[in-house]
């Protein structure tokens, strides 16, 4: 034994026992003969003082330590106790086998058959250190590193709270935590979303003055209070360390507050933010200007995103896919795809290298614009690249041809898309069936959709509002009306899509009290109506002829700052027009025109065809005056 050793320490407290002595002598001569420890059968179990001599006897290598402690933890009677362990980590450590060191502390941290396996474990440290002393700094940083690893150990399994009785007990002794290790800490409690924890450790890291924070440790915790809504505190905390003198933010941490305000929509907040970084003197890196792209391109401010686009290119900034990917979606999003291509074109020139989603952007972006064909194309080149199909862009391209009516291509590309491993999901089955429905083959569509159940794919919004808008073309207004009912007992929340077809197929039919209740149930349930719900219910009330009715949701429309639309117009014109009521039925279409909405042709008849009819208005109140007179 080599008592300078601290584990040899250990045994000082325990009597010497000659046949102990001996056993353990007779173990390591088998450990150091063999690969993996053979008991003789005689031995019934291990005492603990037998493992501390086996353990601690320096001619025996880590190795074969390993070998002896799997075997008492797996089929001796007498497991393996803390000291044991204390050890077994010492040998390890100093033989710098610091995967086994954090292994066998992972599994003392996480065992089950120690009540308190962390704080009992420091203890013993604490004891071993105020019994025997420390004979050297070696020592000291095995205690300290030994520290460290059993916290990172403690905040990788969640134990937060044993986390922090070790960064506890190691200020107390004046040694240190590495800020590694912390950012570990930090980083385990903001994916476990514990933000006051994670803002309480890390002012404890800040206080004890022993721990250099750094930016990174502070951008993480500004960003969980930013992801919670606390900006305005996360702002604070960033000051606060600033005119401390403890870490200045960078670029970074105002990158985090900026992508907050973005995601909260608020204008001023991202306004705040960016005078900020002026004043500090904070340059826009690549990251910051990505946000501001994607800022003011969802916020429809097209042309402010292309002015930061432009001022990159004036800061011969090295721009990568992530900035020309965003820039083409939100064109092709906006229908601007000769702008999205000049840019796609540009990326491939500069050699930036285009991903899936820049593609998928692309054949997105081509599929609205009815372009199919040149789809078509950036799909072939996708596959001749060899980049990463997937069931979104088979999906989009699915739904062009159904937009154009193109249905036996949709079907052909859910074969191709079926034989590469794809299944089809929900979204597949309702664009095949919304695109049937557009051209009235209903019972395709009926099939379509029950094939989807049968192949355990659970219907959503999407595809019940598809089978209501199939039996309101059908006529068959009970079903449609089962099914919206079906969506509440599944607990499926219908959309405005799904109230508006059975408002407009209640109000051709005429059925228009029907109609409002509808209208009425959705303002219930938080949807707002739109103009295809107010111009539907204006259709029907045209229809069976309330035409005053009309107006006043007209009007009612207007209130809530909703614009008509040309649908709008031509059924409030060919209701007045019906009534005789030309002069008004001329005003409405004089405003029309103002506002820029073209007329058709059922306009113009309507309104030639209300100068050769009278007034049933009219005539009605001359038939009240009338009344009134002969009364007199």
């Amino acid at each position: 034994m080599c008592s300078k050793r601290p584990v040899s320490r250990f045994l000082a407290s325990f009597p010497v026992n000659t046949d102990d002595l001996q056993l353990a002598h007779n173990i390591t001569k088998n450990l150091l003969n063999s690969t993996h420890f053979k008991p003789h059968s005689a031995i019934p179990c291990i005492a603990p003082q037998v493992t501390y001599y086996v353990l601690s006897d320096p001619s025996l290598p880590p190795r074969s330590c390993l070998s002896f402690f799997h075997f008492l933890a797996t089929q001796n009677p007498q497991k393996p106790d803390l000291k044991a362990h204390l050890i077994l980590l010492y040998r390890l450590f100093s033989a710098k086998q610091f995967a086994s060191t954090r292994t066998l502390l992972n599994s003392l941290v996480t065992n089950v058959e120690i009540k308190h396996p962390v704080r009992e474990f420091v203890s013993l440290v604490d004891e071993c250190e105020s019994q025997f002393g420390s004979e050297s700094e070696s020592e000291s940083y095995f205690v300290e590193k030994l520290c460290d690893m059993l916290f990172r150990v403690c905040a990788d399994n969640r134990m937060f709270r044993e986390a922090i009785w070790v960064f506890d007990y190691v200020m107390a002794k004046g040694l240190a935590i590495e800020v590694r290790s912390c950012f570990v800490l930090l980083l385990a409690l903001k994916r476990c979303k514990e933000v006051e924890f994670c803002v309480t450790f890390f002012h404890r890291m800040v206080e004890c003055g022993r721990i250099d924070v750094g930016v990174q440790s502070l951008t993480l915790v500004v960003d969980v209070l930013c992801r919670r809504g606390e900006i305005n505190r996360g702002k604070k905390l960033m000051k606060e360390m600033a005119e401390r003198g403890i870490v200045r933010p960078t670029v970074f941490t105002y990158n985090t507050l900026l992508n907050a305000c973005v995601v909260r929509k608020d204008r001023k907040g991202v306004e705040e933010i960016l005078g900020l970084m002026e004043s500090e003197g904070v340059l826009a890196c690549l990251t910051t200007y990505t946000i501001l792209i994607e800022w003011y391109a969802s916020s429809g401010r097209i042309g402010e995103a292309e002015k930061v686009f432009e001022e990159m290119r004036e800061r011969n900034m090295q721009m990568d896919v992530y900035v020309y990917t965003s820039m083409i979606s939100w064109n092709c999003r906006a229908g601007n795809v000769r702008r999205a291509l000049t840019l796609f074109d540009e990326m491939i020139l500069k050699g930036i290298v285009p991903n899936t989603h820049a593609y998928g952007a692309m054949i997105s972006g081509m599929c609205k614009a009815g372009q199919m064909e040149a789809a078509e194309i950036l799909l072939e080149e996708m596959q001749t690249k060899g980049l990463d199909l997937n069931v979104v862009i088979f999906n989009t391209m699915m739904d062009g041809y159904c937009k154009r009516g193109m249905m036996e291509e949709a079907f052909r590309l859910q074969v191709i898309m079926e034989r590469k491993g794809f299944e089809a999901d929900v979204f597949t089955y309702s664009t095949l069936a919304s695109g049937l429905c557009k051209l009235h083959r209903y019972e395709e569509a009926k099939r379509t959709l029950n094939l989807m159940v049968e192949k355990g794919v659970t219907p959503n919004v999407v595809t019940c509002t598809t089978l209501i808008e199939i039996y309101c073309k059908e006529g068959n207004l009970a079903e449609a009306e089962r099914i919206l009912g079906n969506m509440d007992k599944e607990r499926m929340v219908p959309n405005i899509v799904t109230y508006n077809t059975l408002i407009d197929a209640y109000s051709k039919k005429e059925k228009i009290k029907q109609a409002h209740v509808l209208k009425s149930e959705m303002i219930g349930k938080g949807i707002v109506p739109d103009v295809f719900t107010y111009t539907s219910l204006i259709h029907g009330e045209c229809i069976v002829n309330r035409v005053d009715e009309a107006l006043k949701l007209f009007s009612e429309m207007l209130v809530k700052g909703i614009r008509g639309s040309v649908k709008t117009y031509t059924a409030i014109i060919y209701g007045l027009s019906k009534e005789g009521r030309s002069d008004e039925a001329f005003k409405f279409y004089d405003e029309m025109m103002r506002k820029g909405l073209a007329p058709d042709d059922r306009v113009c008849a309507a309104l030639v065809g209300s100068l050769h009819k009278v007034s049933s208005h009219v005539a009605a109140k001359q038939n009240e005056w009338c009344t009134e007179n002969r009364l007199s």
